[in-house]
């Protein structure tokens, strides 16, 4: 009976599996064929013949597109972005998601609720009204000054989201530690750093990898507040690229400045896979 019954729950299971390896199937086929491309020739990307190698395999593509093609500039831009928001954002709303899910004061639930309502806001709803407000104080003029205002607006947009997954990690750690720690003298905000904060890992881990990947791969916000060359992150930066193919047609460079833009992201999946399930699946439990 029970063998029965396991066999009907597997055969159930049988459409989403055959979805998820369509899907599976189709993005390492993707895959595959930029790599191949970006190791090719232009012409053999227009014959179709990209898998071929007729030519060789032309590892100077990568190069070129580097230095070339100012994907380093690019790709170090982003880099700087998302780990400087990446770390505000933890040191923000770590203990901010932490004594909105601990502790009762007034204004609590409205703030939760505002926090709530805000994630449903798209970015290209207020990003108008954020620009007329930069660019009034001036603050666009300077190299410096625009790096600062891009890194503050992608941390101000994702506050919200890192704030509710973290308060609902929160949750599932078990109050009997921050109890232990009271009655052993140990203040609050030491109890949280100490105890708390470790024990969190996971989710500290899963939020900073989505958010590392939202801003590394965001457009509209550069597109809005950056106005030098010199500031441009991957996404505007690949753009600004694919609008250029049509003068220099180098569409092999075009292709292994995708592969390079698109390694850091991919590699931070495999390095860090097992965070990522641990966080989504919950905290500390006891």
């Amino acid at each position: 009976m029970g063998a029965s019954y396991s066999l009907k729950k597997e055969l159930s299971l049988i459409p989403g599996y055959l979805l998820l390896v369509t899907w599976v199937g189709f993005t390492a086929v993707i895959l595959i064929w930029v790599v191949a491309a970006s190791l090719s020739t232009p012409a053999d990307i227009f014959k179709g013949t990209i898998f071929e190698f007729s030519s060789g395999i032309h590892f100077e593509n990568y190069s070129r597109a580097w230095v070339s093609s100012n994907v380093s500039v690019f790709f170090l831009n982003s880099l700087l972005y998302a780990a400087v928001s990446c770390a505000f954002l933890i040191l923000i709303c770590a203990p901010y998601s932490y004594v909105l899910q601990r502790f009762n004061f007034p204004g609590a639930k409205v703030i939760k609720t505002a926090l709530a309502a805000t994630t449903g806001v798209p970015v290209i709803m207020v990003i108008i009204p954020l620009y007329m407000i930069v660019a009034q104080a001036g603050l666009l003029r300077a190299e410096m000054t625009n790096r600062i205002v891009l890194i503050a607006l992608f941390v101000a947009t994702k506050i919200p989201y890192t704030t509710i997954f973290l308060m609902a990690y929160f949750e599932n750690i078990s109050r009997s530690y921050e109890e232990a720690a009271a009655i052993d003298g140990c203040r609050p905000t030491k109890t949280f750093w100490r105890i708390v904060f470790p024990m969190a890992q996971g989710g500290l881990v899963t939020v900073t990898i989505f958010n590392f990947i939202n801003i590394w791969n965001e457009y509209f916000l550069s597109l809005m507040f950056v106005n030098s060359d010199k500031l441009r992150p991957v996404a505007l930066g690949l753009f600004s690229m694919i609008n250029g193919m049509q003068y220099s047609g180098d569409w092999s460079g075009l292709f292994a400045s995708v592969i390079i833009v698109f390694l850091p992201t991919f590699i931070l999946y495999l390095l860090l896979s097992k965070y990522i399930v641990g966080g989504l699946t919950g905290g500390v439990k006891g």
